[in-house]
């Protein structure tokens, strides 16, 4: 049965090299490796179980430097680890990892989205609906985030966002820019319609009045 004869340091200091009989054989990921010594005998079952180990480890190490800059979806999380060359069982051990530890949660991911969509990039619930699927989100954690979506008031938001850039329009330029940039955001149009009134009124001075009638 080989021996375990070193355990060295790499450059990436979060693994070491291991040798059996004096060479070089595998390297391991440090939290994988600590439980060697040297002098330790150590069968193919066990190289084969240790890998698999490694494996693991790096896989869950790489998921959470993904998290670490926001909070993603579970096929996100697959998908980049896709991308690393993971396999499809090292990812679903991480992924059932991540969501036992509370760091893959598909509903509360739908909510942060439609959140922070809500507060920086207002759109409507048809456009919200369709980034959610694209993010792999199932119909249920869905319908639970868009449930108390307020089409109007996010459309409010939006036209007030952009408002300042088509102060100097006449009352036919606003409309025909606001209304694309709210349809672009996927509002129906009876939601554009009464939101471009709505603001026209509010941010127009009286240098630019409108009648009644001019709004049809």
């Amino acid at each position: 049965m080989p021996t375990i004869t070193a355990i060295e340091p790499q450059r990436n200091h979060r693994r070491v090299n291991i040798h059996l009989d004096g060479e070089f054989a595998f390297g391991l990921n440090r939290i994988v490796a600590a439980r060697l010594t040297t002098g330790q005998e150590i069968n193919n079952e066990m190289v084969d179980q240790l890998q698999l180990e490694d494996a693991r480890e790096g896989a869950y190490q790489q998921a959470l430097l993904l998290l670490s800059y926001r909070d993603r979806s579970e096929l996100e999380i697959r998908q980049n680890l896709q991308k690393h060359e993971y396999p499809d069982p090292v990812i679903g051990h991480v992924l059932a990892r991540l969501r036992e530890e509370g760091m893959a949660n598909d509903e509360r991911f739908a909510q942060t989205w439609v959140e922070n969509r809500g507060t920086f990039r207002p759109r409507s619930r048809r456009a919200l609906r369709m980034e959610l699927q694209r993010k792999g989100l199932d119909d249920d954690a869905i319908q639970t985030a868009l449930r108390e979506v307020n089409e109007d008031a996010l459309a409010y938001d939006a036209a007030m966002k952009r408002a300042r850039r088509f102060r100097t329009l006449d009352w036919t330029g606003f409309r025909e820019k606001m209304s694309a940039h709210l349809a672009r955001r996927g509002f129906p149009h009876s939601v554009v319609m009464d939101t471009v009134t709505r603001v026209w009124k509010e941010t127009h001075t009286e240098g630019n009045p409108i009648d009644d009638e001019d709004m049809t």
